[in-house]
């Protein structure tokens, strides 16, 4: 049975269990493809996307907001916007059109995004990055703006420190601004250190929503990197060999005995774990392929034991060697 969905504080929005990952869509994933992988996550009941304006600007020939356009496509297509949770973010270098956090440029980037996606709201609207160089409340009063005019429904933030949260929140307070509700870091099995500590308990104490990325480290936890050679010809070469050492090793040993008593995918046991961990309200995770994603929606359908959660914890536990 799928995990059950969560809901986002008083919002009213709810999340799937896994939310779908749209970096790939227009990019390693053409239009037909991102349809069928689209499709099919609707059909399973995965009804939460993650996207960003500034997917995929990195490839070559993209300027930014290929993931959007190919998500508002489908989404015109299938007439299903109602059935959706639309998450996208704000703040990374749009090129000519501008970057960060302030007012005057989140009034224009929102208008672009909601283009792109060939809607009239935005489910959750985060911060991608904090910007040093604008003060919280501006920010904050610019969402504030959005969600006056329906435009945003909710506001996130991601790559935060529990330093910057505690000021966002505390100005949020102070000032009757919008709270940010959902919180995105990097997190997963190997890389541990950046969320657990100050920046969970932080997002548990003030009953955030949180949806964490790089949830698979890459592709390193679905085990098909287990050595220098298996990452020639690898996009994700540079990415992955720095988990290649005793612990990213000891912890892929872990998945794959988890795996094998339930007959699953190390992948799968990655992603169940992260459902499981309190504090967690779901990954995000993408596929280019249909077989991948059966993988992700498998994971929704999988219930670790503390025998093995314990075992993976272990396992990821930071200690020499």
């Amino acid at each position: 049975m799928t995990t059950p969905s969560r809901t986002i504080g008083h919002t009213g929005i709810t999340l799937a269990p896994l939310v779908f990952g749209g970096n790939v869509l227009g990019w390693t994933a053409d239009q037909p493809t991102s349809f069928a992988l689209l499709d099919r996550l609707l059909d399973a009941g995965l009804t939460t996307i993650d996207t960003a304006d500034m997917y995929s600007s990195w490839a070559p020939g993209h300027v930014g907001g290929e993931s959007e356009a190919v998500i508002g496509a489908w989404l015109q297509s299938r007439g299903v916007r109602d059935r959706v949770q639309l998450m996208t973010k704000v703040g990374l270098d749009m090129g000519a059109a501008g970057k960060g956090l302030s007012a005057a440029y989140i009034e224009r980037a929102v208008e672009a995004s909601l283009k792109r996606l060939r809607t009239d709201r935005i489910d959750v609207y985060f911060s991608h990055q904090f910007d040093a160089s604008v003060p919280q409340a501006e920010t904050l009063a610019a969402y504030d703006r959005l969600i006056k005019a329906g435009k945003v429904r909710a506001i996130g933030a991601s790559n935060f420190s529990a330093r910057q949260l505690r000021e966002a929140l505390d100005t949020a307070a102070a000032q009757g601004l919008p709270r940010y509700q959902v919180l995105q870091p990097h997190y997963n099995l190997i890389d541990r250190a950046g969320f657990d500590g100050p920046l969970r308990d932080l997002a548990m104490a003030e009953g955030m929503a949180v949806v964490t990325y790089f949830s698979l480290a890459s592709g390193f936890l679905t085990g098909k990197y287990r050595s220098a050679d298996d990452l020639k010809g690898s996009a994700r070469g540079d990415w992955v060999k720095g988990y290649l050492n005793p612990r990213g090793l000891r912890i892929l040993d872990a998945l794959d005995a988890v795996a094998a008593r339930h007959a699953a995918q190390p992948g799968e046991v990655a992603l169940a774990w992260l459902m499981a961990r309190p504090g967690v309200t779901a990954p995000i995770a993408s596929a280019t392929k249909l077989d991948q994603l059966e993988g992700l929606i498998r994971a929704t359908r999988l219930a670790l034991s503390a025998d093995d959660i314990a075992a993976l914890g272990n396992a990821s536990a930071e200690q020499e060697g």
